[in-house]
This record gives C-alpha cells, structure tokens and sequence, in this order.
C-alpha cells in the first residue's frame, strides 16, 4: 500500500513537471505556427509512456541507487575495513586506496550507461560521418568522469578546498581549448555537460554524500557535494586530450608515409 502511495504521489509531481513542456510545445504548435497537432494518439502514447518511465525511475533513485551508494561509502570507510587502529591516528588518505577504486569504476559505469552521452555520442557520430566514432566518444567521457570522481574522493578525504581543483582544472581546460581542433571543442564541453544528468548524477551525490559522513572530521553539507563539478569539467579534459592525441598521431602517421613515398 505504501508502494502504490509513493507511486501515485510521484506520478503526480512528474506530470506537473512534465506539464511545462508539454504546454510551450502545444502553444508554439497551435498558436504561433497554427497547425494541428500531427499523430495526436501517438503523442499522448508517447508522452503517457514518458511519464511512467520517469516515474519508475525516480522511485528507483530513491529506493535503490541512493541507498547503495551511500551502503558502499559506509561499508569501504568503516573501521573495520580501514583498520580502527589507523583511523585512531587520524585521517590518512592513503587508508582509502579502495574507495579511490570504487568511486573510479562506478563513475566509469554509470558514464558508459548514461541515456544522455549514449543520445549525443550517436548525433556526433551521424553528424561527423564517422570520423567522431560513437563508442570513443563515450569511453573518453567515461575515463574522465572516472578519474574526477576518484579525485573528488580524494578531495573529500583530505579535506582540500573544492575551489583549488576546480580553479586549476578549468586552467587546464583553457590551455587545452586554445590548443585544440575548432571542431572538437564544442562537443568537449557538451559532453562534460550531458554526464551530469539522471544516471550518473544520484549515485555520485550518494557516493559523496555517503563519504562525507563516514570520514571523520567531514562535513556532508560542506564537503559531500562538489562531485558532479569534478564529474563536469574533467570529461571536457579527457576529450580535448583525446582529440589533441588522436591529432598528433596523425599527423605523424601522414608524415612517415610520405617519407616512404
């Protein structure tokens, strides 16, 4: 019973936050273009299953990711697994290696599964006829997604200042766009922006979240959030690099071929 109420109040609260959408798409149909709405069952059809996936989904965050993130935190930053006698001494950032580990591979995973990067990453590739492949694309974002979270970890365990490594990665990213190929720059920083979206986003928060509240000495509200800007700008450092790397190599495959000619 209390599954059907948490359904129903959720279904509700999407479909007014659906609603706006939904309104500025029928307004700009009807009243600025002045045409019928075409394939009007299938709209409804499409925007009814919309609506139930969103629903599903945000009940899913609440019951199950959020849930398990902040698990994972507890369970690799309990005593138990650090050693009482070590936390006993203090925090010392080198007792978390494992969390390091995890928060890498859960944010290389969610990466590789958001519907947001998949949606852009098939665009770029259709657009580019090929030459910006689908899954290179995505991998790259993933590996930087996974090496922000990990430091963002890290940043959390020592307790440094989040502007320091924000300030100094955004540094990098400007020398980086300046040195890079026009072409790739724009889809660099929109793939930094499409990896903070409904996969990676709740089980980041948790794992920061979750982290924050079992180190001793941290704060969940001033040290637990920052996640998600490490996992914003640094896919935008990992494509620039992989673009600026793949360029180079090609260039040096076209200059031995044509000492070879």
């Amino acid at each position: 019973m209390e599954l059907l109420r948490t359904l129903a109040a959720t279904a509700f609260s999407t479909a007014l936050d659906v609603a706006p959408i939904v309104g500025v798409l029928v307004l700009f149909q009807i009243v600025v273009l002045r045409r019928k709405l075409p394939n009007l069952r299938r709209i409804v059809a499409g925007f009814v299953l919309v609506l139930l996936g969103l629903t599903l989904f945000l009940i899913g965050l609440e019951e199950a990711l959020f849930p398990i993130g902040e698990t994972m935190a507890r369970q690799l930053t309990a005593p138990e697994s650090i050693g009482a006698e070590r936390l006993a001494d203090g925090v010392d950032w080198h007792d978390y290696l494992l969390v390091y580990a995890f928060a890498a591979a859960i944010g290389f995973a969610t990466t590789v599964a958001e519907p947001s990067l998949i949606a852009v990453a098939l665009k770029a590739e259709e657009v580019s006829g090929g030459a910006v492949r689908a899954w290179g694309l995505r991998i790259a974002v993933a590996v930087g997604v996974a090496l922000g979270v990990a430091l963002g970890c890290f940043r959390i365990v020592t307790g440094t200042p989040l502007p320091w490594y924000i300030v100094a990665a955004y540094v990098v990213v400007i020398v980086q766009t300046f040195r890079s190929s026009r072409a790739i720059v724009p889809l660099a920083y929109d793939s930094g922006g499409v990896t903070t979206s409904t996969v990676t986003v709740p089980v980041v928060a948790a794992l920061g979240l979750g982290l924050a509240a079992t180190v001793p000495g941290r704060s969940p509200l001033i040290d637990g959030f920052g996640l998600i800007a490490f996992a914003s700008v640094f896919p935008i450092m990992s494509v620039l690099g992989y673009s600026m790397v793949a360029s180079r190599a090609g260039r040096g495959r076209g200059a031995d071929h044509s000492r070879e000619t």
